[in-house]
Parts: structure tokens; sequence; C-alpha cells
């Protein structure tokens, strides 16, 4: 067994119901066929980088799940039957491929998260006392060709000087 990620964008005017009925049909291939799914996101409506069969907008969903290829194979197919599927991108992925693996890599998600939710509020202070730090530098470090210094407006240079 290997570990996939599939990503789907179905048309945006869809009713929930439509688009739960989507994801549960790909659920009960990977389950008939005995592959494993580790988490299934509904990363909502989206505004999409160019138009798909005339549509601007866009429902997307991930699936991570286990499985042989035949399930992958399954899964693009009854994709590409459905018109209320405007695209999709199946990858192959590192990861755990047992139940208790999947399980264990969510649960360091998770603890992850929660951690960046934290620790913005104290990097924020060490961000500000770094750009302190980079200001007081001043022109000592090198630039790098083509960016630009940020005057405040005590440095600005003024016209004809």
């Amino acid at each position: 067994m290997k570990r996939y990620e599939v990503v789907a964008i179905v048309k945006s005017d869809l009713a929930e119901d439509d688009i739960t009925a989507i994801i549960e049909r790909s659920q009960t291939i990977i389950n008939d066929r005995k592959g494993l799914i580790a988490k299934i996101d509904k990363w909502g409506k989206r505004r999409l980088a160019y138009e798909i069969n005339k549509q601007k907008d866009g429902f997307y969903f991930l699936i991570d799940f286990a499985g042989d290829g035949p399930i992958v194979a399954e899964i693009e197919r009854n994709f590409k039957i459905d018109d209320r599927i405007l695209k999709f991108m199946t990858v192959k992925k590192e990861g755990a491929v047992t139940r208790e693996g999947m399980e264990q890599e969510t649960v360091v998600v998770e603890v992850k998260r929660t951690q960046i939710r934290i620790e913005p509020n104290s990097s924020a202070s060490e961000a500000g006392s770094a750009q302190q730090a980079d200001s007081a530098a001043g022109e000592a470090a090198p630039r790098r060709p083509g960016a630009r210094k940020i005057y405040n407006k005590e440095e600005q240079p003024k016209r004809g000087e």
C-alpha cells in the first residue's frame, strides 16, 4: 500500500448535499477496496486562478488515504465521468500506511497547529526586536541587488540632494 492525496475542485453552485455525496462516494470506493482514509478536508469555496468550463469559483476538498493503484484508478475514473467535478489531482505522498501510523501523524499535526496558534504572540515581540536589530545595523549589512531600502520619514532623501 502507498499513501495518496486527492485534491478535487467541484462547481461552486452545488448544494452541500451534492458535495457530501461526491466525497462519500470516494470514501466507499476506498473502503470497499480495503484502503485506509487518514483525513478528509473541505477547503471551501475559492476563486479559481483561471476559468474552467466557464466557472470562476470552485469548491475544493482533499482526501488523504493509503491504498493501492487500482483505488486511485477507480477514483479518477469516477471523477472523469462526473460533470460536477471541474479538476482533480492525485499525488503520491510519503508517510505511514497503517491505521496506527496515520493516527499518530494526525496527532502530531494537531499539536503543531496548536503550538503555531500560541506562538505568534510571543514571536511577534521577537520579530520586532529582530527588526530593530536589523535597522540598528543600518547599511553595514550587504543588500541584495534589486532590493529597495525602506526609509523612515526622517531618513527620506530630499530631491536635489
